[in-house]
């Protein structure tokens, strides 16, 4: 019989398993959990593994941190303004469009930042935070564009040199920031500091859990004379390109939505040592190995005629906004103008921006 603690494989199975484990990012975890990941997280024959294995590592790495974000936000959160009162001045009716700002390489690539700021659109801006300074350099700023938000979802500290620019200061009393209850308070610290508008909301990540689930506690917690109802709640998607997305609709009832630098993918023109500054590449990985290319694939954008790479993280992006879009409500219309990238399928429009800032008469 086999020892339970032991099996035997040969020297080529083990090293075919170490790389896959590793381009699964999953280099420093132990092979008992890495296996656990692999084998008992599948549920069903629709969801891939490296999508299961993601959220998982993602919501055991901040799961703490988002509850101890949420506890030091709590009574800015209790006197400042919720998202609601953004729907309540705008409707289906009167909607204006929106521009979700992400920066992917398309963004520079295709000087989108600059076609934008000449422009007469005079819709909804919503940046996502990584790219806040960057567009407010390109001309991108609220005094151009006077309906200017900006989103943050992500928990980590560093989120905050995102707004710590002289320009953001500039800028900062014109703009709107959306902010998740879970967000570093060093990122509202320096928001506030600047200035901004800060309008919060609920990101879901276990409300299917009921009760005993922190976005059910969280939302009871916050419902308070200021926010009888409570703050609304969005699905991320994981990012804040995909908040942003969901934001523009739900939030600010914007019929269309243009998605610049929403890329969830790279150009298959960009070398790997490139790729590598945006989300890193175990090192040790054998890049001509099967495993390799099922991790890392490279897709075919029919709608562009264009090709693309993904690592795992932008798979699990893309397929969570490709399944989100074709359910939104009828009345919302998804524009890709990145000129490329992975978002595309059903109830998604792909256009180039000069064609469409023309289209529009802006």
């Amino acid at each position: 019989m086999t020892d339970k603690n032991q099996i035997n494989v040969n020297d080529k199975i083990f090293e075919k398993l170490t790389k896959l484990k590793n381009a699964m990012g999953s280099k420093d975890k132990d092979w008992n959990n890495w296996f656990d990941d692999l084998i008992t997280e599948i549920k069903d024959d629709t969801t891939s593994t490296i999508e299961l294995i993601f959220k998982k590592n993602v919501y055991e790495k901040f799961y703490d941190v988002w509850i101890q974000n949420f506890a030091s936000n709590l009574n800015n959160i209790w006197n400042d303004h919720s998202v609601r009162e953004l729907s309540l001045n705008n409707t289906t009716a009167n909607g204006m469009p929106s521009i979700v700002i992400g920066r992917g390489p398309s963004l520079f690539e295709k000087n989108h930042l600059k076609i934008l700021s000449e422009s007469r659109f005079d819709g909804n801006i919503i940046c996502t935070d990584g790219v806040l300074i960057k567009a407010l350099e390109s001309g991108v700023t609220p005094e151009k564009f006077k309906n200017f938000y900006v989103v943050t979802i992500d928990a980590q500290d560093h989120i905050k040199e995102f707004y710590n620019d002289d320009i953001v200061s500039r800028y900062g009393n014109k703009i709107n920031c959306i902010f998740s209850s879970t967000i570093s308070p060093e990122t509202y610290n320096v928001a506030k500091n600047n200035k901004m508008k800060i309008f919060w909301l609920h990101a879901l990540f276990d409300y299917n859990k009921t009760k005993t689930s922190f976005n059910y506690m969280a939302n009871i917690m916050t419902k308070t004379y200021n926010h009888e109802k409570g703050l609304p709640a969005i699905q991320t998607g994981g990012n804040v390109g995909t908040s942003s997305w969901m934001i523009a609709w739900s939030i600010l009832k914007s019929p269309t939505i243009v998605l610049l630098g929403i890329d969830h993918g790279y150009p298959d023109t960009m070398s790997w040592d490139e790729i590598d500054k945006y989300h890193k590449i175990p090192s040790d990985v054998d890049k001509t190995s099967k495993s390799f290319k099922n991790a890392y694939p490279t897709i075919y954008n029919p709608d562009f005629d264009c090709y693309c790479k993904q690592d795992p993280i932008f798979q699990y992006y893309s397929k969570a906004l490709i399944e989100f879009i074709p359910r939104a409500p009828s009345w919302v219309n998804t524009i890709n103008a990145t000129g490329g990238g992975s978002i595309f399928g059903p109830g998604i429009t792909c256009m180039n921006f000069k064609k469409y800032l023309e289209k529009n008469n802006f």
